[in-house]
Protein backbone atom coordinates (compact mmCIF):
# COMPACT_ATOMS: atom_id res chain seq x y z
CA UNK A 1 0.00 0.00 0.00
CA UNK A 2 1.37 3.32 -1.06
CA UNK A 3 1.98 6.13 1.17
CA UNK A 4 0.46 8.28 -1.15
CA UNK A 5 -3.02 6.76 -1.60
CA UNK A 6 -2.80 5.41 2.22
CA UNK A 7 -6.62 7.49 3.28
CA UNK A 8 -7.39 7.31 -0.29
CA UNK A 9 -7.33 3.29 -0.39
CA UNK A 10 -9.46 3.01 3.13
CA UNK A 11 -12.25 6.04 2.19
CA UNK A 12 -12.81 4.10 -1.48
CA UNK A 13 -13.15 0.65 0.72
CA UNK A 14 -15.77 2.42 3.23
CA UNK A 15 -18.18 3.43 -0.05
CA UNK A 16 -16.92 6.81 -0.85
CA UNK A 17 -16.24 7.86 -4.21
CA UNK A 18 -13.11 8.22 -6.22
CA UNK A 19 -13.17 12.18 -6.39
CA UNK A 20 -14.02 12.77 -3.24
CA UNK A 21 -11.50 10.33 -1.65
CA UNK A 22 -8.56 11.99 -3.54
CA UNK A 23 -9.29 15.53 -2.02
CA UNK A 24 -9.52 14.27 1.32
CA UNK A 25 -6.74 12.07 0.89
CA UNK A 26 -4.74 15.15 -0.44
CA UNK A 27 -6.17 17.39 2.27
CA UNK A 28 -5.48 15.21 5.17
CA UNK A 29 -1.61 14.70 3.60
CA UNK A 30 -1.24 18.35 3.96
CA UNK A 31 -2.50 19.13 7.21
CA UNK A 32 -0.36 16.28 8.41
CA UNK A 33 2.59 17.59 6.70
CA UNK A 34 2.35 21.33 7.74
CA UNK A 35 1.86 20.11 11.29
CA UNK A 36 4.94 18.06 10.82
CA UNK A 37 6.88 21.11 9.66
CA UNK A 38 6.02 22.88 12.46
CA UNK A 39 7.15 20.71 14.65
CA UNK A 40 10.33 20.26 13.41
CA UNK A 41 11.33 23.76 12.77
CA UNK A 42 10.43 24.44 16.79
CA UNK A 43 12.72 21.51 17.57
CA UNK A 44 15.34 23.00 15.31
CA UNK A 45 14.99 26.41 16.73
CA UNK A 46 15.50 25.50 19.82
CA UNK A 47 18.31 23.06 19.11
CA UNK A 48 19.98 26.29 17.48
CA UNK A 49 19.24 28.63 20.20
CA UNK A 50 20.58 26.28 22.72
CA UNK A 51 24.39 25.78 20.44
CA UNK A 52 24.45 28.66 19.28
CA UNK A 53 23.91 30.36 23.22
CA UNK A 54 26.88 27.90 23.96
CA UNK A 55 28.97 29.43 21.14
CA UNK A 56 28.30 32.78 22.18
CA UNK A 57 29.55 32.68 25.78
CA UNK A 58 33.10 31.29 24.64
CA UNK A 59 33.34 33.94 21.93
CA UNK A 60 34.65 37.55 23.19
CA UNK A 61 33.39 39.53 19.78
CA UNK A 62 29.68 40.98 20.08
CA UNK A 63 29.17 39.86 16.15
CA UNK A 64 27.04 36.23 17.25
CA UNK A 65 25.28 38.73 19.64
CA UNK A 66 24.00 41.07 17.11
CA UNK A 67 23.04 38.01 14.40
CA UNK A 68 20.68 36.32 17.20
CA UNK A 69 19.29 40.23 17.60
CA UNK A 70 18.83 40.66 13.62
CA UNK A 71 16.73 36.99 13.90
CA UNK A 72 19.82 35.78 11.74
CA UNK A 73 19.95 31.89 13.24
CA UNK A 74 15.91 31.72 13.62
CA UNK A 75 15.33 32.28 9.91
CA UNK A 76 18.12 29.75 9.07
CA UNK A 77 16.36 27.30 11.64
CA UNK A 78 13.39 27.75 8.90
CA UNK A 79 14.85 26.28 5.67
CA UNK A 80 14.84 22.32 7.26
CA UNK A 81 11.16 22.75 7.34
CA UNK A 82 10.66 24.20 4.11
CA UNK A 83 13.07 21.22 2.22
CA UNK A 84 10.74 18.69 4.28
CA UNK A 85 7.29 20.36 3.44
CA UNK A 86 8.64 20.84 -0.91
CA UNK A 87 10.32 17.43 -0.39
CA UNK A 88 6.55 15.74 0.34
CA UNK A 89 4.51 18.19 -2.11
CA UNK A 90 4.82 15.95 -4.69
CA UNK A 91 3.94 12.78 -2.61
CA UNK A 92 0.94 15.04 -1.28
CA UNK A 93 -0.71 16.14 -4.37
CA UNK A 94 0.57 12.61 -6.89
CA UNK A 95 -3.05 12.68 -8.36
CA UNK A 96 -3.27 16.86 -8.53
CA UNK A 97 -0.26 17.71 -10.92
CA UNK A 98 -1.71 21.24 -11.45
CA UNK A 99 -2.02 22.26 -7.59
CA UNK A 100 1.67 20.06 -6.92
CA UNK A 101 3.38 23.24 -9.72
CA UNK A 102 1.75 25.98 -7.80
CA UNK A 103 2.53 24.45 -4.68
CA UNK A 104 6.03 23.89 -5.55
CA UNK A 105 6.70 26.97 -7.33
CA UNK A 106 5.21 28.77 -4.20
CA UNK A 107 7.26 27.10 -1.84
CA UNK A 108 10.21 28.16 -4.14
CA UNK A 109 9.96 31.28 -4.01
CA UNK A 110 9.02 31.28 0.01
CA UNK A 111 12.52 29.93 -0.04
CA UNK A 112 13.86 32.98 -2.38
CA UNK A 113 12.13 35.46 0.10
CA UNK A 114 13.64 33.30 3.45
CA UNK A 115 17.01 33.31 1.57
CA UNK A 116 16.77 37.49 1.49
CA UNK A 117 15.53 37.53 4.93
CA UNK A 118 18.19 35.84 5.84
CA UNK A 119 20.56 37.69 3.87
CA UNK A 120 18.86 41.16 5.16
CA UNK A 121 20.26 40.32 8.49
CA UNK A 122 23.55 39.30 7.71
CA UNK A 123 24.02 42.83 6.30
CA UNK A 124 22.08 44.55 9.23
CA UNK A 125 24.54 42.54 11.47
CA UNK A 126 27.86 43.50 9.65
CA UNK A 127 26.42 46.78 9.77
CA UNK A 128 25.78 46.89 13.26
CA UNK A 129 29.11 44.87 14.22
CA UNK A 130 30.93 47.67 11.71
CA UNK A 131 29.55 50.48 14.06
CA UNK A 132 31.02 49.56 17.43
CA UNK A 133 34.62 49.41 15.79
CA UNK A 134 35.78 53.03 16.37
CA UNK A 135 37.60 53.44 12.93
CA UNK A 136 34.15 52.60 10.95
CA UNK A 137 32.13 54.73 13.69
CA UNK A 138 31.73 57.91 11.26
CA UNK A 139 31.85 55.79 7.90
CA UNK A 140 28.87 56.04 5.93
CA UNK A 141 28.25 52.03 6.35
CA UNK A 142 24.73 52.47 5.69
CA UNK A 143 25.22 53.27 2.37
CA UNK A 144 26.98 50.50 1.53
CA UNK A 145 24.67 47.94 2.97
CA UNK A 146 21.88 49.59 1.14
CA UNK A 147 23.67 48.83 -1.96
CA UNK A 148 24.26 44.94 -1.22
CA UNK A 149 20.57 45.24 -0.28
CA UNK A 150 19.67 46.48 -3.46
CA UNK A 151 21.60 44.12 -5.76
CA UNK A 152 20.49 41.16 -3.64
CA UNK A 153 16.43 41.87 -3.41
CA UNK A 154 16.64 42.73 -7.16
CA UNK A 155 18.30 39.07 -8.12
CA UNK A 156 15.63 37.68 -5.60
CA UNK A 157 12.71 39.32 -7.15
CA UNK A 158 13.60 38.68 -10.47
CA UNK A 159 14.44 34.79 -9.57
CA UNK A 160 10.78 34.93 -7.87
CA UNK A 161 9.46 35.92 -11.19
CA UNK A 162 10.99 33.88 -13.57
CA UNK A 163 9.88 31.00 -11.35
CA UNK A 164 6.36 32.33 -11.37
CA UNK A 165 6.61 32.44 -15.32
CA UNK A 166 8.63 29.23 -15.83
CA UNK A 167 11.33 31.17 -17.58
CA UNK A 168 14.87 30.43 -17.14
CA UNK A 169 16.95 32.84 -15.17
CA UNK A 170 19.25 33.97 -17.86
CA UNK A 171 16.57 34.12 -20.17
CA UNK A 172 14.56 36.50 -17.93
CA UNK A 173 17.64 38.41 -17.03
CA UNK A 174 18.30 39.01 -20.49
CA UNK A 175 14.49 40.25 -21.07
CA UNK A 176 14.92 42.34 -18.52
CA UNK A 177 17.93 44.28 -19.93
CA UNK A 178 15.79 45.56 -22.63
CA UNK A 179 14.06 47.62 -20.51
CA UNK A 180 17.60 48.98 -17.97
CA UNK A 181 16.72 52.85 -19.70
CA UNK A 182 13.22 52.36 -17.82
CA UNK A 183 15.13 51.11 -14.61
CA UNK A 184 17.50 53.50 -14.40
CA UNK A 185 14.77 56.07 -14.73
CA UNK A 186 13.20 54.46 -11.76
CA UNK A 187 16.27 54.24 -9.17
CA UNK A 188 17.84 58.00 -10.71
CA UNK A 189 17.99 58.95 -6.69
CA UNK A 190 19.01 55.51 -6.08
CA UNK A 191 22.30 55.75 -8.90
CA UNK A 192 22.62 59.19 -7.80
CA UNK A 193 23.15 58.19 -3.86
CA UNK A 194 25.57 55.60 -4.69
CA UNK A 195 27.84 57.61 -6.43
CA UNK A 196 27.39 59.87 -4.12
CA UNK A 197 28.27 58.02 -0.90
CA UNK A 198 31.17 56.48 -2.90
CA UNK A 199 33.12 59.97 -3.62
CA UNK A 200 31.56 61.39 0.19
CA UNK A 201 33.60 58.22 1.05
CA UNK A 202 36.38 58.48 -1.03
CA UNK A 203 36.83 62.69 -0.42
CA UNK A 204 35.87 62.29 3.26
CA UNK A 205 33.74 64.90 2.70
CA UNK A 206 31.47 63.98 5.59
CA UNK A 207 31.48 61.37 8.51
CA UNK A 208 29.16 60.54 10.92
CA UNK A 209 28.85 63.61 14.00
CA UNK A 210 30.70 65.64 12.01
CA UNK A 211 28.63 69.67 12.58
CA UNK A 212 27.55 70.81 8.53
CA UNK A 213 26.13 73.93 7.89
CA UNK A 214 24.01 73.81 4.44
CA UNK A 215 22.36 76.58 4.09
CA UNK A 216 20.25 75.70 0.69
CA UNK A 217 18.52 72.71 3.06
CA UNK A 218 18.20 74.89 6.24
CA UNK A 219 20.86 72.80 7.96
CA UNK A 220 23.02 73.60 10.96
CA UNK A 221 24.22 71.02 13.15
CA UNK A 222 25.55 67.48 13.45
CA UNK A 223 25.17 64.72 10.94
CA UNK A 224 23.53 61.61 12.44
CA UNK A 225 23.37 59.22 9.81
CA UNK A 226 24.63 58.66 6.04
CA UNK A 227 22.83 56.01 3.97
CA UNK A 228 22.42 55.38 0.33
CA UNK A 229 19.36 58.05 -0.63
CA UNK A 230 19.46 60.62 2.38
CA UNK A 231 21.63 62.42 5.09
CA UNK A 232 20.16 63.24 8.26
CA UNK A 233 21.05 66.11 10.16
CA UNK A 234 19.92 67.20 13.99
CA UNK A 235 20.04 70.64 14.24
CA UNK A 236 20.63 72.87 17.26
CA UNK A 237 17.47 73.26 17.76
CA UNK A 238 16.90 69.49 18.08
CA UNK A 239 15.05 69.36 14.76
CA UNK A 240 15.96 67.27 11.68
CA UNK A 241 16.76 68.00 8.36
CA UNK A 242 16.92 65.33 5.70
CA UNK A 243 19.34 65.82 2.62
CA UNK A 244 19.66 64.27 -0.23
CA UNK A 245 23.13 62.52 -0.19
CA UNK A 246 23.84 63.40 -4.06
CA UNK A 247 23.55 67.08 -2.69
CA UNK A 248 26.99 67.04 -1.09
CA UNK A 249 28.69 66.93 -4.60
CA UNK A 250 26.67 68.69 -6.11
CA UNK A 251 26.32 71.71 -3.69
CA UNK A 252 28.30 73.57 -1.69
CA UNK A 253 28.13 73.48 2.30
CA UNK A 254 30.37 73.90 5.50
CA UNK A 255 31.85 71.06 7.55
CA UNK A 256 33.05 72.14 10.68
CA UNK A 257 35.47 69.30 11.55
CA UNK A 258 38.87 71.50 10.50
CA UNK A 259 37.74 73.86 13.43
CA UNK A 260 36.68 71.11 15.66
CA UNK A 261 40.06 69.24 15.06
CA UNK A 262 42.17 72.18 15.48
CA UNK A 263 43.74 73.79 18.29
CA UNK A 264 41.00 77.11 18.54
CA UNK A 265 38.04 78.21 16.96
CA UNK A 266 38.09 81.20 15.02
CA UNK A 267 37.18 85.07 16.27
CA UNK A 268 36.49 87.07 13.44
CA UNK A 269 34.82 90.55 14.19
CA UNK A 270 35.06 94.42 13.80
CA UNK A 271 34.47 97.14 15.37
CA UNK A 272 33.06 100.03 13.35
CA UNK A 273 34.61 103.51 14.46
CA UNK A 274 33.03 107.10 13.44
CA UNK A 275 35.24 108.76 10.97
CA UNK A 276 35.23 112.12 12.48
CA UNK A 277 36.30 110.70 15.91
CA UNK A 278 39.35 110.07 14.81
CA UNK A 279 42.06 112.83 15.25
CA UNK A 280 45.92 113.27 15.81
CA UNK A 281 46.86 112.92 19.75
CA UNK A 282 48.62 115.99 21.42
CA UNK A 283 51.48 115.34 23.98
CA UNK A 284 48.91 116.00 26.90
CA UNK A 285 46.52 113.41 25.58
CA UNK A 286 49.94 110.69 24.88
CA UNK A 287 50.70 111.13 28.26
CA UNK A 288 47.39 110.86 29.83
CA UNK A 289 46.78 107.69 27.68
CA UNK A 290 50.38 106.09 29.31
CA UNK A 291 48.01 105.64 32.49
CA UNK A 292 47.11 102.52 30.56
CA UNK A 293 49.22 99.82 32.10
CA UNK A 294 48.48 97.47 28.39
CA UNK A 295 50.21 99.99 26.44
CA UNK A 296 52.09 102.48 28.93
CA UNK A 297 55.49 100.97 27.63
CA UNK A 298 54.49 100.81 23.88
CA UNK A 299 53.49 104.66 23.86
CA UNK A 300 57.11 105.69 26.11
CA UNK A 301 59.02 104.01 23.24
CA UNK A 302 56.71 105.07 19.98
CA UNK A 303 56.93 108.67 21.64
CA UNK A 304 60.62 108.56 21.82
CA UNK A 305 61.30 107.38 18.47
CA UNK A 306 58.35 109.72 17.12
CA UNK A 307 60.38 112.66 18.52
CA UNK A 308 63.84 111.35 17.14
CA UNK A 309 62.82 111.15 14.07
CA UNK A 310 60.68 114.60 13.90
CA UNK A 311 63.74 116.52 15.63
CA UNK A 312 66.49 115.10 13.41
CA UNK A 313 64.27 116.05 10.18
CA UNK A 314 63.54 119.51 11.84
CA UNK A 315 59.93 119.36 11.37
CA UNK A 316 58.02 122.23 12.48
CA UNK A 317 55.81 120.45 15.51
CA UNK A 318 53.16 123.47 15.78
CA UNK A 319 50.86 121.49 13.21
CA UNK A 320 50.32 118.21 13.96
CA UNK A 321 49.81 116.71 10.60
CA UNK A 322 53.57 118.01 10.04
CA UNK A 323 56.20 114.53 10.52
CA UNK A 324 55.16 111.81 12.50
CA UNK A 325 52.37 111.71 15.51
CA UNK A 326 50.39 109.44 17.05
CA UNK A 327 46.70 108.54 16.27
CA UNK A 328 43.76 107.61 18.78
CA UNK A 329 42.68 105.04 16.26
CA UNK A 330 45.82 103.27 15.68
CA UNK A 331 46.71 103.49 19.99
CA UNK A 332 43.50 101.75 20.28
CA UNK A 333 44.53 99.04 17.84
CA UNK A 334 47.57 98.73 19.45
CA UNK A 335 45.71 98.22 22.92
CA UNK A 336 43.51 96.02 21.01
CA UNK A 337 45.91 93.60 20.34
CA UNK A 338 47.97 93.43 23.40
CA UNK A 339 44.86 92.92 24.97
CA UNK A 340 43.91 90.34 22.81
CA UNK A 341 47.68 89.04 23.18
CA UNK A 342 47.02 88.88 27.15
CA UNK A 343 43.28 87.18 27.34
CA UNK A 344 43.41 83.90 29.02
CA UNK A 345 40.96 82.77 26.66
CA UNK A 346 42.97 83.19 23.08
CA UNK A 347 45.32 80.37 22.00
CA UNK A 348 48.63 82.17 22.17
CA UNK A 349 50.17 79.66 19.49
CA UNK A 350 47.72 80.27 16.95
CA UNK A 351 47.72 83.91 14.81
CA UNK A 352 46.55 86.97 16.10
CA UNK A 353 46.08 89.92 14.38
CA UNK A 354 43.90 93.66 14.89
CA UNK A 355 43.84 95.01 11.27
CA UNK A 356 41.91 97.77 9.92
CA UNK A 357 39.80 97.34 7.11
CA UNK A 358 38.49 99.55 3.96
CA UNK A 359 36.11 102.31 5.38
CA UNK A 360 32.87 102.24 4.76
CA UNK A 361 29.75 104.18 4.86
CA UNK A 362 29.86 102.61 8.39
CA UNK A 363 32.67 103.84 9.14
CA UNK A 364 36.21 102.56 9.62
CA UNK A 365 35.99 98.52 10.36
CA UNK A 366 39.14 97.45 12.92
CA UNK A 367 38.67 93.79 13.21
CA UNK A 368 39.79 90.99 15.36
CA UNK A 369 41.49 87.81 13.91
CA UNK A 370 42.52 85.09 16.59
CA UNK A 371 41.58 81.71 17.99
CA UNK A 372 39.88 80.99 21.20
CA UNK A 373 41.15 78.00 23.35
CA UNK A 374 38.04 76.89 24.17
CA UNK A 375 35.99 75.43 20.68
CA UNK A 376 32.65 74.32 22.48
CA UNK A 377 30.11 76.56 21.71
CA UNK A 378 28.87 78.19 24.95
CA UNK A 379 32.34 78.51 26.18
CA UNK A 380 33.52 80.32 22.92
CA UNK A 381 30.84 82.84 22.53
CA UNK A 382 31.17 83.45 26.43
CA UNK A 383 34.42 84.75 24.79
CA UNK A 384 34.00 86.32 21.79
CA UNK A 385 31.21 88.21 24.42
CA UNK A 386 33.76 89.15 27.34
CA UNK A 387 36.42 90.69 24.30
CA UNK A 388 34.01 92.77 22.79
CA UNK A 389 32.20 94.17 26.38
CA UNK A 390 35.51 94.93 27.39
CA UNK A 391 36.84 96.82 23.96
CA UNK A 392 33.09 98.37 23.30
CA UNK A 393 33.62 99.84 26.77
CA UNK A 394 37.22 100.95 26.18
CA UNK A 395 36.26 102.82 22.91
CA UNK A 396 35.93 106.05 24.71
CA UNK A 397 38.83 105.84 26.27
CA UNK A 398 40.52 106.97 23.19
CA UNK A 399 38.00 109.52 22.58
CA UNK A 400 36.70 107.46 19.36
CA UNK A 401 32.97 106.82 19.14
CA UNK A 402 31.66 103.22 17.26
CA UNK A 403 29.02 104.08 14.50
CA UNK A 404 25.44 103.30 15.02
CA UNK A 405 22.49 104.55 12.73
CA UNK A 406 20.60 107.12 14.44
CA UNK A 407 18.13 106.51 16.73
CA UNK A 408 15.36 108.37 18.88
CA UNK A 409 17.80 109.25 21.32
CA UNK A 410 20.18 110.31 18.51
CA UNK A 411 17.76 113.42 17.91
CA UNK A 412 15.77 113.97 21.44
CA UNK A 413 19.23 113.81 23.96
CA UNK A 414 19.88 110.20 25.43
CA UNK A 415 17.80 109.50 28.80
CA UNK A 416 21.88 109.99 30.89
CA UNK A 417 22.41 113.45 29.21
CA UNK A 418 18.60 114.66 30.51
CA UNK A 419 19.28 113.44 33.48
Amino acid sequence: MNVEHFLYDYLVTSGMSEAIAKYLNAFSLLVALLIFGFLIDLIIIKIILVLFTKFTIKTKTNFDDLLVKNKVTSNIAHIIPLIVVLEFIPVIFVDFTYFQNMVEKGLQVSAIFLALWIARGLLNTIKDYFKTLPKLRDKPIDSYIQVFMIFVWVLGVLAAFAIITGIEFIQFITTIGAASAVIILVFKDTILGFVASIQVSINDMVRIGDWITFEKYGADGDVTEINLSTVKVQNFDKTITTIPTYALISDSFKNWRGMESSEGRRIKRSLNIKLDSINYLSIDEVNNLKKIDLIAAYLEMRNSDIEAYNKDQKINEELLLNGRNLTNIGVFRKYMETYIENHSGINKEMMIMVRQLAPTSQGIPIEIYAFSSDKRWKNYEYIMADIFDHLIAAVPYFNLEIFELPSNSSFTGSKRLRD
